[in-house]
């Protein structure tokens, strides 16, 4: 005899429905907001995270929320567009900068130059710094023709109270200078492959009123040794230690080492192509790491020594200090074993207190004005009559 069958109970019938139902809601459509409570799959805890997200931004007036569109991440695409489209526009900028030059230079060649008599004018273009001799001798006369390549020590935005030493230093001069620096530029880069033909052009074709440049100011090495990868040579700070001790030294002069490859690099450049091409290196001054930044960039030297626990700004201070002293030391190094190199070191020219900088990198207007007079002067002093009195 077949015994009866049980008939299960109405609770207990409704909770395993409701438990298939659900299973076959999951894998049915998985990418659906998933129950408030218990497990989800990864594509529903996508989609809470999504529709979280959309929750948190509010939608545009009259447009509901459900008809935004999902947030798409950038392409590889998108990047080498942006990459392309900011290397075009500093090409049509540099192109821009040559043509301002050269309509410049051209007026002051044929009108003169007021301040420098007509004599001296005719017969500047023998006169040079004594270390090379008489400089490009059958080169038309008239202003010193100037060029510059570096960072933004020669290329700080103008609308902040009058840009860079370069601006400052051609009203110094009363001559124009062909400037080519370009912002947060490292030597790294600048003596790479695109950026060393563009150095070399100049060289092997000269002024573009004619006759060989006869000066190139370089600015380069501070952002080499600055900024992210600085973590990697200086060390946890440790109270009592001296500075030297504080900095990984090995790594660093890797570092250095880099840099000083681009000044040798540039110094044969100029040998091979214009001898008589003047080339002129400065030194930084002594930054602050105080965390200051501009223009939504920065800072540059207190995140590092936030890291490695340094307990105040003076300590990370005189880690600074000892590093831009040895690359002071390095470039003074590669002025004296090479002719037709000088080298300014305005190391010590701004106060160390906030007011002589405008933020960690870059010094304050009158600091500007400081390093364009030491520039003015050791210019003057190579060539006394290659601009006006």
């Amino acid at each position: 005899m077949v015994p009866p069958r049980k008939t299960p109970k109405p609770k207990a019938a409704a909770k395993k429905s409701t438990a298939r139902l659900a299973a076959v809601k999951r894998t049915a459509a998985p990418t659906e907001a998933a129950p408030d409570e218990g497990a989800v799959t990864l594509e529903q805890a996508k989609a809470i995270v999504a529709a979280r997200a959309r929750a948190r931004t509010p939608a545009p007036a009259g447009v509901s929320a459900s008809a935004l569109p999902p947030p798409t991440a950038t392409s590889l695409r998108d990047v080498a567009r942006e990459r392309k489209q900011l290397a075009q526009a500093q090409r049509r900028e540099q192109k821009q900068r040559i043509q301002d030059y050269k309509a410049v230079m051209q007026v002051m060649k044929q009108r003169g130059v007021e301040g420098m008599a007509p004599a001296e004018q005719a017969a500047a273009a023998a006169a040079g710094p004594g270390a090379r001799g008489p400089l490009a001798a059958s080169a038309p006369g008239g202003p010193l023709r100037v060029f510059a390549e570096g960072d933004s020590w020669f290329d700080y935005p103008y609308p902040l109270f009058g840009g860079s030493i370069i601006p400052r230093l051609e009203k110094r001069m009363g001559i124009p200078i062909l400037n080519l620096a370009k912002a947060g530029d490292e030597v790294r880069f600048m003596m790479g492959v695109d950026e060393r033909k563009l150095m070399a052009e100049q060289l092997s074709a000269g002024c573009p009123t004619g006759g060989e440049w006869e000066v190139l100011l370089f600015s380069g090495g501070g952002n080499d040794i600055v900024a992210n990868p600085m973590a990697l040579w200086v060390r946890d700070f440790v109270a009592g230690q001296p500075p030297e001790q504080l900095i990984h030294r090995p790594r660093f002069d890797a570092a250095l080492a880099i840099v000083r490859a681009g000044y040798e690099d540039l110094i044969a450049l100029r040998d091979a192509l214009s001898p008589r091409t003047h080339l002129v290196f400065h030194a930084y001054d002594f930054a602050l790491p105080d965390g200051r930044g501009v223009c939504h960039l920065g800072p540059w030297l207190k995140p590092t020594f936030d890291l490695r626990g340094f307990t105040s700004q003076q300590a990370g201070a005189k880690v600074v200090r000892l590093m831009l002293s040895d690359l002071a030391s390095m470039l003074q190094a590669l002025a004296t074993a090479h002719q037709g190199v000088t080298f300014i070191n305005g190391q010590g020219t701004l106060a160390a207190k906030p007011e002589s900088w405008h933020n960690e990198l870059h010094p304050s207007r009158q600091g500007f004005d400081k390093f364009a007079d030491l520039f003015h002067a050791r210019l003057k002093a190579l060539f006394p009559s290659r601009m006006p009195a």
